[in-house]
This record gives C-alpha cells, sequence and structure tokens, in this order.
C-alpha cells in the first residue's frame, strides 16, 4: 500500500554544526552518477518490532537489487552496533542518536548514487522525521513492516521475547518501551500476511521509479 506522506514536526539540523568549517562541493554532480549507475538513489527505511522480518526482507532485497543490475546497500541495525553505534546503549537519547548516525551515513552512500535500505526498529516517529530530513524527503521511502507483535514474538528468531518476559532485557520495544507507528508511511507491509518474496516484491514496485535504464531526470 503506497501513500503519501505528510508531517507536522519540524526538525532543526543545525544544531552544534561548527562555524569554523566549509562544505567543499563535488565536481560530480548527481545527474553523472544516474547516468553511470543506471539508478537514482533513494533510502528505504525499514521500521518495525523485533522480529517482523526487517533483517531478511532487507538483505534479500539488496540481492534481488544486485541482480537486476542496481547498486544496492543494507545498514542492518544489528551491523552497526557492532561498528558505527557500538559506543551506544537502547536509552530514547542513545536510540536518538543512533538513528541520526545511520541517517547521516545513508545520506552520504544516497549521494553517491547507491540505493540504501536501512533496517531499524527506529521506534520514535520524531527520530524518523529527522532521519527524513536529513536524507531528503524524495530519497526516503518509509516503509512500515506492521506485523502484529503475537507473531513477532511466536517468531522470536533471537530469542530476545523470551528474555523480556523473564526480566532480563529492561527495554525492549513493544514490552517494555513504545512503540510509535508511522502514520502514514509510503508502504505498509504486514510479513504475518505475505511470504518474503512477496514483500520484497511490493518494495520493488515502489522503487520502479528509481530504477532507469538511463540516468537524468
Amino acid at each position: 500500500m503506497v501513500r503519501e506522506h505528510a508531517t507536522n514536526l519540524e526538525v532543526d539540523l543545525s544544531t552544534h554544526v561548527s562555524h569554523d568549517v566549509t562544505w567543499h562541493s563535488s565536481k560530480v554532480s548527481a545527474a553523472d552518477r544516474s547516468r553511470m549507475l543506471h539508478q537514482f538513489p533513494a533510502t528505504i527505511w525499514l521500521t518495525g518490532l523485533s522480529g517482523a522480518g526487517k533483517s531478511t526482507i532487507a538483505f534479500e532485497l539488496e540481492r534481488q537489487l544486485m541482480v537486476l543490475g542496481r547498486l544496492a546497500f543494507v545498514m542492518d541495525g544489528d551491523n552497526v552496533r557492532h561498528g558505527l553505534s557500538r559506543d551506544l546503549g537502547f536509552s530514547p537519547g542513545d536510540r536518538r542518536e543512533n538513528i541520526r548516525r545511520v541517517a547521516e551515513v545513508a545520506k552520504l552512500f544516497n549521494d553517491a548514487g547507491l540505493i540504501v535500505i536501512t533496517s531499524f526498529i527506529s521506534p520514535y516517529r520524531e527520530d524518523r522525521a529527522v532521519a527524513r530530513e536529513i536524507i531528503g524527503h524524495e530519497r526516503f521511502i518509509e516503509t512500515h513492516l506492521c506485523t502484529d507483535i503475537e507473531v513477532c514474538e511466536r517468531r522470536d528468531p533471537k530469542g530476545l521475547y523470551k528474555k523480556v518476559r523473564a526480566g532480563r532485557i529492561p527495554e525492549f520495544t513493544g514490552i517494555t518501551a513504545p512503540y510509535e507507528a508511522p502514520e502514514n508511511p509510503a508502504l505498509a507491509i504486514d510479513t504475518g500476511c505475505l511470504a518474503i518474496e512477496d514483500s520484497v516484491g511490493k518494495i520493488l514496485q515502489a522503487l520502479t521509479g528509481y530504477l532507469q535504464q538511463s540516468g537524468g531526470r
């Protein structure tokens, strides 16, 4: 289900930017990169509860895009916490900083011409709004894996829900910490009803306009 996005959130991205740094522009344009890669950059932002299938869908989508001859890269929540965000925990503030970092990297990858697929719970609407502002509205495809928590807990691929029920994880999205579902996502996919192939197919269909045989708008 493809929808138009609307938000009343105002995001200030100027915070903490030093007055002593200067932006240097590239001599290579976005159109140059699109012509070379035969695609327009985009970020498919997968959000949803643990166990909704974000990583599974992200890596299958990446594989299928590469089969189509398109350059794509997955930024996965667990993988990022092994490096870029290894110093962050799971408090609201740390989650906010994690999403900000991911969005900044996704923007750089998009500027390089890649299609980026992010796989993050990203539970707060405000944090996702910041990511949209950083990446750019025209590139940001918010995709909500709206799978019921009962389905996610039944799958429990990492055994996290069992740990939560045993009191071993204090802040867990959907049970002991909030999840603010997107109010108007570009795509809403219930992986409890759709197979992986069908879910990936819906995203590929939404990407049709980004996958061109020749560059230039």
